[in-house]
């Protein structure tokens, strides 16, 4: 890891388990290694971090350019292993580089629905995350955060409440399943994905609707 990013990592981990009360669910099931694709829901800026510091080693990030426009934060983000998006379109350049970052042996979180939920409930995917697997073949690790929309919603402020996150099984799609590579391929890839992080429950829960 680099400095500022292993400074960040401990940060973020410490402050997840203090402040939190952060709880992983199947951690053994988090690649440490590279090349993989760690796709969860979004449901708050603390997502991306959570996500993130259940992974021993770097991972890398798509966040919205605009981040680059806070005070401190601006600083600081280049160090992060970020990947900027035009968060108002389809930006096919950061795709393009995520598929480098993969093919390169680095992992990427990505959010299949795009942005942050409003509601707290999940949203149906869009055809980025399935761009991705058709192109790299990538295996998908489906992550799911619960707690962090009651934590920090996208309209609302923080509030110190226990978050747990879910770490799913692999998903490796054949050929078959990746299809021929268009748009309709992308995006039923896409909400296979978001079906795999739907699926995923806290301990004890049962299986009740999404």
């Amino acid at each position: 890891m680099k400095l500022v990013y292993n400074v960040c990592w401990t940060a973020a981990r410490w402050a997840a388990s203090t402040l939190f009360q952060l709880r992983v669910v199947h951690p053994e099931r988090m690649p440490q290694e590279g090349g993989y694709i760690l796709a969860s829901n979004h449901a708050s800026f603390l997502d991306p971090p959570l996500v993130g510091i259940c992974s021993r080693g770097d991972v890398y990030y798509m966040a919205r350019k605009t981040l680059m426009d806070i005070p401190i934060l601006g600083n600081i983000l280049p160090h992060l292993n970020l990947i900027l998006v035009e968060r108002d379109k389809v930006d096919t350049s950061a795709l393009k580089i995520v598929i480098r970052n993969i093919r390169e042996g680095k992992s990427v979180v990505v959010f299949p629905e795009g942005t942050r939920t409003l509601d707290g409930q999940l949203q149906p995917a869009k055809p980025g995350v399935g761009f991705v697997i058709a192109k790299t073949r990538a295996p998908v690790v489906p992550v799911r955060v619960f707690g962090s929309y009651e934590a920090f919603p996208k309209r609302g402020g923080v509030r110190f409440l226990p978050i747990t996150v879910v770490i799913g099984e692999t998903i490796r799609f054949t050929d078959a399943e990746i299809g021929e590579g268009g748009r309709d391929d992308f995006g039923r890839l896409s909400q296979l994905v978001m079906d795999a992080i739907a699926d995923l429950r806290l301990p004890g829960e049962d299986d009740g609707p999404h």
